[in-house]
């Protein structure tokens, strides 16, 4: 009996610490890097995100088919507005942007792939325990697949990989998380951008990089 008791226990210990999706910081702060190989793509920036207003910011620099670029966006989505700011020049692009707000989270239907821990079990402080699910989104016309890893305490993001048949895997890295606004003021479209006027949308399709959020 007490065999059988303790084996009903340990059953439900393991049911109870079954990862289960989760939602990310709501503020967050950090650095990212992003590659892709079919449109050779490798990109650096620095992020700002605020999930409770839905706007992000990112200072990104890198190369996209072997030239080299650097822009600066401030994402608006509740006001469907995209800022490309130069601050060299004191310039700033206002655009229209029609694409959802979609907040860092693992969503209810995805599929555990497993947990595992980052760097070495053997010691505290040498590892850090994470969860790596997959799924599929519905993006306008098209289903995209994702591979995302998230920690399992806090659900910061690790590592994100997305798939379109139009730009085939994405993958995008992130590091140096802070919880929080370090900067708010990065949210904040600089002076300089108050007069600027709503332009034509052009045939661009930002969804593809900014779907990760």
């Amino acid at each position: 009996m007490r065999a059988f008791i303790l084996l009903v226990f340990l059953s439900a210990s393991c049911l109870a610490q079954r990862p289960k999706p989760c939602k990310s910081p709501r503020l967050l702060t950090g650095r990212l890097t992003v590659a892709n190989q079919k449109d050779n793509l490798m990109a650096s920036a620095k992020y700002t995100y605020d999930a409770l207003r839905q706007r992000i910011r990112l200072r990104e620099f890198g190369s996209y088919n072997n030239e080299s670029f650097h822009f600066d966006v401030l994402l608006l989505y509740q006001k469907g507005v995209m800022y490309k700011i130069n601050n060299k020049n004191k310039t700033c692009c206002k655009k229209p942007m029609k694409i959802d707000f979609h907040p860092l989270a693992i969503p209810e239907d995805a599929n555990l792939l497993g947990q595992v821990v980052l760097g070495s079990s053997s010691g505290p402080g040498q590892g850090v325990l994470v969860n790596s699910w997959e799924g599929e989104l519905q993006m306008k016309n098209r289903t995209a697949k994702y591979l995302s890893t998230v920690t399992e305490f806090g659900c910061v993001p690790i590592t994100t990989m997305f798939h379109t048949c139009k730009s085939g895997w994405m993958v995008t890295s992130f590091f140096n998380n802070v919880i929080g606004l370090a900067e708010p003021q990065e949210l904040i479209p600089p002076r300089f951008c108050k007069d600027a006027q709503l332009q034509e949308e052009e045939d661009e399709d930002p969804a593809t990089f900014f779907s990760l959020f």
